[in-house]
């Protein structure tokens, strides 16, 4: 061979050498983008301490993403921001929120999270008897925060006497002061949204339960489906060894626990 060519053929080795080198570096040194997660305020699930995020979702995903080498962005807005954000963007997510069937092709899903029981109630003093839907449609203005899912539910069901509001601190407040009968409030919420309306546990009465649901962490349709497979594989395993039991009890002390897997 001569020498220029054998000094041509080792630069161009030398250049596909360095080209692969540069390939197995980059991916090693160069973060993962931050996936973007939304919450809003549903103490003791997902809430702000001091503009802080807490709670028992809060801890949950910190530790899902510690698992999953997934660095994360954590915000706190109101709900209708968070489900457009999700909705519409990639590498976003936003938790909890109940999985149904209006929503499944909308978004990917890991969980379930938590399970909730949503039931209308009204003050001891003063409640009316309310044993199922149809009762509950003749006893006047019925609070209820908006677009939540079990108002998009009664909506459904053609119930014409709802008053939305934009949160579960206004329900409370309009029950409280006797603008409504009744308020329709899950359960792992209540005893929280009470207290900051300072009203006692034992002032307001369970009426009727009528939803049963379980909530999710919704990742938009753009997000990686690997990502999103990591997450649920990585919360099945916090399943299986108990530290996922170990962040429900510390917020949620005897509250029902979801399994690994339920349906919509």
């Amino acid at each position: 061979m001569p020498a220029a060519e054998g000094i041509a053929l080792r630069s161009l080795l030398y250049c596909r050498l360095s080209i692969f080198l540069l390939g197995l570096w980059l991916p090693l040194s160069l973060p993962a983008e931050p996936l973007r997660l939304y919450s809003q305020e549903y103490p003791p699930v997902n809430f702000s301490i001091a503009g802080e995020p807490a709670g028992m979702a809060v801890d949950l995903v910190r530790e899902l993403a510690r698992r999953s080498d997934q660095p994360i962005t954590l915000e706190m807005v109101p709900w209708a921001r968070a489900y457009r954000e999700v909705l519409t963007q990639p590498n976003a997510g936003l938790f909890v929120t109940m999985r149904t069937a209006e929503r499944e092709n909308l978004f990917q899903w890991v969980g379930p999270i938590t399970v909730n029981i949503t039931s209308f109630y009204g003050l001891s003093r003063s409640a009316p008897r309310i044993d199922s839907l149809d009762d509950a449609r003749h006893h006047g203005e019925i609070a209820i925060p908006r677009d939540w899912y079990s108002h998009q539910l009664l909506l459904a069901e053609g119930f014409s006497n709802l008053r939305p509001v934009p949160g579960p601190d206004m329900v409370v407040q309009m029950l409280k002061h006797g603008r409504v009968k009744l308020m329709v409030m899950d359960n792992l919420g209540l005893p929280a949204y009470l207290a900051r309306g300072g009203l006692d546990e034992d002032e307001v009465k369970l009426l009727f339960s009528f939803l049963r649901s379980y909530s999710y962490i919704a990742f938009s349709s753009q997000t990686a489906p690997a990502l999103v497979a990591r997450w649920q594989a990585e919360l099945d395993g916090m399943k299986r060894d108990g530290s996922f039991a170990a962040i429900h009890q510390k917020w949620l002390l005897g509250a029902e626990m979801p399994g690994l897997r339920a349906l919509p």
